[in-house]
């Protein structure tokens, strides 16, 4: 059995929660066609597959509910319910507007420091996508992407962002399962960096933006095959 430690609030620094961790293995077991559509997801079960108590499953399949891969129906309890296209394009398009911002913004404010967090960030994975690491280079992924938020200075948009994101954290990690697109990402994050790091707010956007949008065709490549 594939157990977790015993649920905590908070991880050392770096790493997810107990809570997150468990949200995100239920998404790999449905994107992956393990769970396929319409399977009842019965929260004993999954319980003891993760060696948790019942509590923590009942929150990640409600927050799974947001990402659209659970539905949650009177008399019936969760199943597992794959979004429509038109769904995930409109979080993907909010998801672009919203990171573009951030990364025309971290462009003009990011301090010395964190634009030096943002690079060994991207260096670091450079040795992921080389090794064909899909897991690590999404883990780090996020802490890339959260440091562009951060780097705004604008508490209002990082929330927002960041609430937009973990609704589509399931498919921008599922994404880099696909053939080539761990190179494609690091050369998208390239061009973002190059722009923030040169100042460059026009640069820096236009950069996220055509990022956002690959994910957005890769995501969609990726609901087809599961």
């Amino acid at each position: 059995m594939n157990q977790l430690k015993p649920e905590t609030e908070t991880e050392a620094a770096g790493r997810p929660t107990r809570a997150i961790t468990l949200r995100q293995r239920i998404a790999d077991l449905i994107l992956s066609g393990a769970l396929p559509p319409g399977t009842r997801l019965e929260e004993q079960d999954l319980a003891d597959r993760f060696g948790v108590s019942r509590t923590p499953v009942r929150e990640a399949l409600k927050a799974l509910v947001e990402t659209g891969l659970v539905d949650i129906r009177p008399h019936r309890g969760a199943l597992v319910a794959i979004p429509s296209r038109r769904h995930l394009h409109d979080l993907f398009e909010v998801m672009r507007e919203l990171e573009s911002i951030c990364a025309r913004y971290a462009a003009q404010r990011m301090t010395a420091a964190e634009r030096k967090t943002l690079e060994d960030l991207h260096e670091r994975s450079r040795l992921m996508v080389r090794d064909g690491e899909a897991e690590a280079y999404a883990a780090l992924n996020v802490d890339f992407h959260t440091v562009i938020y951060e780097g705004t200075h604008n508490m209002a948009l990082v929330d927002n962002t960041a609430a937009v994101r973990r609704r589509l954290s399931p498919f921008r990690r599922a994404q880099f399962r696909l053939v080539g697109r761990l190179a494609s990402s690091f050369a998208e994050h390239d061009a973002v960096v190059k722009a923030i790091l040169q100042g460059d707010a026009h640069a820096a956007e236009q950069a996220m933006i055509r990022h956002i949008g690959a994910a957005d065709v890769t995501a969609e490549e990726f609901t087809r095959q599961a």
